[in-house]
């Protein structure tokens, strides 16, 4: 195989399995899919790593498949991360513009940045990405790009994404193990955002939902930046835990009962309709009331939704949905789902897939992929970013650093 050249991979460390994407970059700026690999993961729970040795294995067997379908050696990735104890903050800085004719210089713009992300944090925790909302020059708001602009007072409103340092650098240590160096981690729910959320969506507000099998994380976007950002400590796998235990079968086939015949919303399951479930130990088949299923289901996925609304009117005050609300994520495909979330969230709802990529059909065609593909299209702009071939917003958010200042002994 050969070496990695024009290429980008995306890895995504999810609780039950380990997605991995290899793209390769066109000279318009397209980024095809080449490869993909996926490998079940039984070493994470709710998103953090619990036992190194079989995330490594899941990571090496997920590379291999992507390599060899792409016919080349990955050395190098972006990677997610999404554990429950991620937390995000908007901070602020101020600076004076250094020039004595006021043009604000590249140099004013990092003191700025550097000065937002200076927000306390307790010991433990580091900032894994921070985001400008928007600049502020005297008084004028609103500002994307400040550069050669005149003015006193330079500020910004900054997105701190912030994690416990100890359990990323496990993240980073497994992925190093597996024979790969990590060029960026990234939160996921961003990532994903920018794989599925459209640029109007974002600016009207809009809020992501990328349901997994063990966590679940939400980005708020307001006028096109994200406002805020967390992850839930439940998914998809607590749904069919729940039908296991309810209906006393084994997690294997309550997990295909859900996936072929779950419905989380009870007014729309026909109250008729049966559902042959296996009994545990191997006793027999029984038939149950498929209604019987989303009386079961409905109740966590009223949970999960409403903690995350509960938790957005909190940080947020009030929620301005006018772009609606995206599900996504293996979990999102569950029947019932977008219209509960109407009846919640008071909004229009839609399912997220993929976009801005070229390529393999079924990756492009399935929101299990869309925090792989977010991870691909993130790290394809900050390449083409750090070659000088694309010059956007991106190359003012890349000025803020990331968690390379925090772990730059693993990277």
């Amino acid at each position: 195989m050969s070496k990695q050249q024009n290429y980008v991979v995306g890895i995504d460390i999810g609780s039950s399995k380990v997605f991995v994407l290899i793209g390769q970059g066109g000279e318009t700026g397209t980024l095809e899919v080449v490869g993909k690999g996926v490998s079940p993961n039984r070493g994470a729970r709710r998103g953090s790593i619990v036992n190194v040795e079989l995330t490594v294995e899941a990571l090496r067997i997920a590379t291999e498949e992507a390599e060899v379908m792409a016919g080349i050696e990955i050395s190098e990735a972006y990677v997610g991360v999404a554990n429950g104890d991620v937390r995000s903050v908007n901070s602020r800085g101020m600076v004076s513009v250094a020039r004595k004719d006021r043009e604000v210089t590249r140099q004013d713009i990092q003191r700025v940045l550097t000065a937002a992300r200076s927000a306390a944090l307790p010991s433990d925790r580091g900032i894994l990405q921070a985001i400008p909302q928007e600049f502020i020059l005297d008084d004028q708001a609103g500002i994307v790009d400040p550069l050669g602009m005149l003015g006193r007072r330079l500020e910004v409103t900054v997105h701190l994404v912030t994690g416990h340092g100890a359990r990323n650098k496990t993240l980073l240590t497994c992925v190093n193990r597996a024979g790969i160096a990590v060029k960026d981690i990234v939160f996921e729910p961003l990532a994903t955002a920018g794989a599925v959320l459209s640029a109007d969506e974002r600016e009207l507000g809009a809020l992501l939902i990328d349901i997994g099998a063990g966590t679940s994380g939400y980005a708020y976007f307001v006028n096109g930046e994200p406002y805020h950002s967390a992850v839930l400590p439940i998914g998809s796998s607590h749904f069919t835990n729940d039908l296991s235990l309810m209906l006393r079968t084994p997690f294997a086939e309550a997990e295909e009962i859900k996936i072929k015949r779950g419905c989380c919303l009870a007014s729309l399951v026909d109250s008729d309709e049966g559902v042959s479930v296996p009994s545990v130990g191997g006793a027999g088949t029984r038939i149950v009331a498929r209604r019987e299923l989303s009386d079961i289901l409905q109740p966590r996925a009223e949970e999960l939704l409403q903690l995350i609304l509960d938790d957005l009117v909190k940080c947020t005050g009030e929620l301005n949905l006018r772009g609606g609300v995206v599900l996504t994520g293996g979990g999102a495909q569950l029947d019932g789902l977008n219209e509960l979330a109407e009846q919640i969230f008071d909004a229009a709802v839609r399912s997220g897939l993929p976009t801005g990529l070229e390529g393999l059909v079924d990756v492009l065609h399935s929101p299990a992929w869309s925090t792989a593909a977010g991870l691909l299209l993130h790290g394809h702009r900050a390449d083409r970013v750090g070659t000088g071939r694309a010059r956007s917003r991106f190359g003012v958010r890349a000025m803020v650093g990331g968690i390379r200042d925090m772990f730059s002994d693993l990277l």
